[in-house]
């Protein structure tokens, strides 16, 4: 059976925005070679504050966001000379004090669809904007 093919009987069964999960699932794991990189960029939104902050999370290294503890597994994103598309591996944990942290979200968040896996809480929102190749130094250029 053709990958096609085994998408349509899948999206098939999964109605049309589980096709969209399944076109981007496809795209980003076997037919088009992806793109590693070291960076994910995140959106943050605080609910109560209506205030919006952009999140730079290294692979493997915690970040915070409110009360929300974030570590970027993997970020994968396609070649440019494919349609965009970027997705996060996310672990995200609330810590609150005097109480265990409480693993809200584990899973991949995808760029073009936040609606489709998103973080459930009822004051922070976060989603994937892009994966970048951060570069190691951060010196300024001298002239």
């Amino acid at each position: 059976m053709t990958a096609s093919r085994r998408f349509r009987r899948r999206a098939r069964r999964v109605g049309f925005a589980g096709a969209t999960a399944a076109a981007a699932i496809i795209l980003l794991t076997a037919a088009v070679p992806n793109i590693d990189e070291n960076t994910a960029v995140l959106q943050g939104l605080d609910k109560v504050t209506a205030r919006i902050s952009s999140i730079r999370a290294p692979v493997g290294m915690p970040v915070h966001f409110g009360s929300l503890e974030i570590v970027v597994r993997a970020c994968r994103k396609t070649p440019p000379e494919e349609p965009p598309e970027a997705a996060a591996f996310l672990e995200i944990r609330d810590i609150k004090p005097g109480e265990a942290p409480v693993e809200v979200f584990s899973g991949w968040m995808f760029a073009s669809s936040p609606a489709l896996s998103a973080l459930e809480h009822p004051v922070y929102d976060i989603s994937v904007v892009d994966c970048i190749n951060a570069s190691s130094s951060s010196s300024p250029s001298s002239r």
